[in-house]
């Protein structure tokens, strides 16, 4: 390339930067997500994101954070010692993971809080979703999320389980509920649905509305992350059918107000989540009357056959991830007769927003009357 070219190639790029720079509206906010006080990372009306780290004696600080898989966004050091950048593009809505790689070593953003993903805890942001107002913190009547800690004589563990228990259950003592057992991915552990999901939110907001009847939901460990990811093909489903239908399923119901019979108990997961839903409604259909799977596979109609019949199968993802095969799985499905429906969650992958919004459609299709 001769040196005029260059030249003209060099000021392009840098005409391209410069125009990008000004399309980035400067009305940025801190994160809903930060911890109390702290000003960074923000987030504008666009979606971009942008962090500041302090760090004076580092030579380079990488946030996981970025766009389709290029390395997250790389920050450049102030005189002050501070590392800013923002990420080349607006971010998807929704939650987040992220970390914040400093010289080679793996941190948490001191900025903001932590959410249990990956294996680990990792920081969190959130990018405000045009739809947000489903899962809002609202002046409505609110249930509670409680924890329980259950034995296990088949781990030899005491068990940790995380259950919602609707507006007005305190108040009604002969009331009974249906229960849903929902599951995290993989990575995750109890506390993603109620913390990253706001399921207890979206729960208090329909039951408000009138649209969802009023049920318990139990959120407990999958003991999925022993295994590496890239892996999911050799887990195994015994340890955790067991846990969870002979001891946590009775514990429940001895401890809790439930309508304990398979008519009034639903199971739903996402993700890994959901290839435990899919297998222990098929291994354990006498169980189970209710099945949903989120961005966890489908079910077809040759491998529930001749099992007791559910009386709804609901399979959902996002409009980025395999949105055919799931509406096909659900077109086979009822056209076999079986009471299924689909949702693809717009403009989002494999992502909490797209969890969100199906626990939002799902919901209402639960224990309904016939």
């Amino acid at each position: 390339m001769q040196l005029k070219q260059i030249f003209l190639f060099a000021l392009a790029a840098l005409a391209g930067t410069i125009v990008t720079a000004q399309d980035i509206k400067d009305d940025f906010k801190p994160s809903s997500l930060n911890q109390p006080g702290q000003q960074y990372p923000q987030v504008n009306s666009q979606g971009y994101a942008r962090f500041r780290i302090f760090a004076p004696k580092a030579d380079s600080v990488r946030v996981s954070l970025g766009l389709g898989g290029r390395g997250g966004t790389v920050l450049a050091k102030g005189a002050d010692g501070y590392f800013t950048g923002t990420t080349e593009g607006p971010m998807d809505e929704g939650f987040h993971y992220y970390h914040i790689t400093i010289d080679g070593g793996t941190f948490n953003d001191p900025g903001t809080l932590n959410y249990y993903g990956s294996t680990r805890w990792e920081s969190g942001i959130e990018i405000p979703a045009h739809d947000q107002d489903f899962y809002a913190l609202k002046d409505v009547e609110h249930g509670n999320v409680v924890q329980v800690l259950f034995p296990s004589k088949s781990t030899n563990t005491a068990r940790r389980a995380f259950v919602y228990t609707p507006p007005g259950y305190s108040k009604d003592a002969n009331r009974r509920y249906p229960v849903l057992y929902l599951q995290h991915g993989w990575g995750e552990d109890e506390t993603a649905w109620s913390n990253q999901g706001h399921a207890n939110l979206i729960m208090d907001n329909l039951i408000a509305d009138g649209k969802a009847k009023p049920f318990i939901i139990v959120m407990t460990y999958g003991i999925t992350n022993q295994l590496r990811f890239g892996h999911m093909r050799e887990f195994k489903i015994d340890t955790f059918q067991t846990v969870l239908t002979e001891e946590l399923i009775p514990y429940i119901d001895a401890h809790f107000r439930t309508l304990a019979n398979r008519e009034n108990r639903a199971m739903a997961g996402l993700s890994m989540g959901g290839m435990e839903t899919h297998t222990i409604t098929l291994n354990k259909p006498e169980v189970f009357s209710r099945y949903a799977l989120l961005s966890g596979g489908v079910y077809s109609p040759g491998e529930l056959k001749d099992k007791s019949k559910p009386g709804l199968i609901f399979i959902s993802c996002g409009s980025r991830e395999n949105p055919a095969r799931v509406q096909q799985a659900a077109d086979s499905l009822k056209q076999a007769g079986y009471n299924a429906v689909s949702f693809v969650s717009e403009n989002t992958a494999h992502e909490f927003l797209t969890w969100r919004r199906s626990l939002y459609q799902l919901a209402p299709l639960l224990f309904q009357n016939k």
